[in-house]
């Protein structure tokens, strides 16, 4: 079983001023995707030569009005993982709750024991929906 780093996510207020910030940094924009459905943007910015270790800056159109207004927004660490099923049924073995099944057969998500939010991502193409997890409800956060 693999796994691969794929990005780190943070909440932005600003997103003009969070992404000016990162370019003093010496990061670069390496993609952005813009979903009207949603009303958000992710912008991946990253070191030049390091475009595969980026920053996902997410901004809410409507805001976030439920975060505090301190430093702490940060999002979810993202990992890359060779079968989605097979991971969460190894972690659920040793006792890791799926706090978002992968119901989709795309996306999961769980937490650490210092409450930090995993995003687990299938890499490739996405597996057919499949039980446990179509009926899995979430729990919690993520």
């Amino acid at each position: 079983m693999t796994i691969r780093y794929l990005h780190t996510m943070v909440r932005v207020k600003d997103l003009e001023k969070s992404m000016a910030f990162y370019r003093l940094l010496g990061l670069k924009e390496t993609r952005r995707h813009e979903s009207e459905q949603g009303r958000f943007t992710l912008v991946f910015m990253a070191p030049p030569g390091q475009e595969d270790c980026p920053i996902e800056l997410t901004y809410n159109w409507d805001g976030d009005p439920g975060l505090p207004s301190d430093s702490r927004h940060f999002g979810h660490l993202a990992y890359e993982v060779d079968d989605i099923y097979a991971m969460c049924e190894h972690l659920q073995k040793h006792g890791v709750l799926i706090n978002r099944p992968p119901r989709d057969g795309r996306m999961a998500f769980v937490r650490s024991p210092d409450n930090i939010s995993i995003e687990l991502l299938q890499r490739g193409a996405v597996k057919a929906p499949a039980e446990p997890w179509v009926s899995m409800a979430s729990t919690g956060h993520w």
